[in-house]
């Protein structure tokens, strides 16, 4: 299995400079990542250096915790749109996922789903703050109200992803959707794992050291 092709190479965070930028897109062409995961302040400069590669670009949409209202979530994502973006990867309302109020979670996703005009979108479910009775709730939601996948983490709360929540969200959507596991994914042996049990994709921000082979990589991750 080609680790490259299934990782999300990713920079998120409020001091990212322009310099940390150029690195992660040099890295993601050297080493053919899927995507680079940068926050909409850098879709476009991204996308122009991307042009001519492979490589896709993707953004973050209410981020990182999951509290702007959907019609936001919609205007950051159509702005993503238009700046170049190829993959959008929202935060649930996650307060909503508690209370389950199904037609507010499934407001927020249509409105992103729609605004993405047919682009991959992640539903960011928020693992570490979600019991497996609520995984599975929010996880079908996801999938039924038109995402391509459910995504883990946003590499912000107290962990980031788990086999068990890769495990419990592929017996939720069975095989009609795709799962990201992100945060907290920093060796060769972590990938591999989340992999092995169901994740489709990875996000993290130690790709370069995964396909290195590093067993002990001691960066934190996304």
């Amino acid at each position: 299995m080609a680790l490259n092709s299934f990782i999300d190479h990713t920079k998120l965070g409020p001091t990212v400079s322009l310099e940390q930028i150029d690195e992660l897109i040099n890295e993601a062409i050297q080493y053919e990542f899927k995507t680079v995961c940068v926050s909409p302040i850098w879709v476009k400069y991204a996308k122009e250096r991307l042009k001519d590669t492979k490589v896709l670009v993707c953004t973050v949409i209410g981020f990182p915790h999951g509290t702007h209202v959907s019609k936001v979530k919609a205007y950051e994502t159509k702005e993503a749109v238009k700046d170049g973006a190829d993959e959008i990867d929202m935060v649930i309302n996650v307060a909503a996922v508690k209370a389950r109020d199904r037609k507010a979670l499934v407001k927020d996703i249509k409105s992103v789903v729609k605004a993405a005009e047919g682009r991959v979108v992640k539903v960011i479910i928020e693992t570490a703050y979600l019991d497996t009775k609520e995984i599975i709730y929010i996880s079908k939601i996801a999938i039924k109200s038109g995402a391509t996948f459910v995504k883990t983490s946003t590499g912000y709360a107290n962990r980031g992803a788990s086999v068990e929540d890769v495990i419990t969200i592929r017996k939720a959507i069975g095989e009609t959707g795709l799962i990201k596991a992100s945060g907290g994914i920093r060796t060769e042996q972590d990938a591999y794992r989340m992999m092995y049990k169901g994740a489709n994709r990875l996000g993290t921000s130690a790709g370069v050291a995964i396909l290195k082979g590093d067993k002990t990589n001691g960066n934190t991750s996304y």
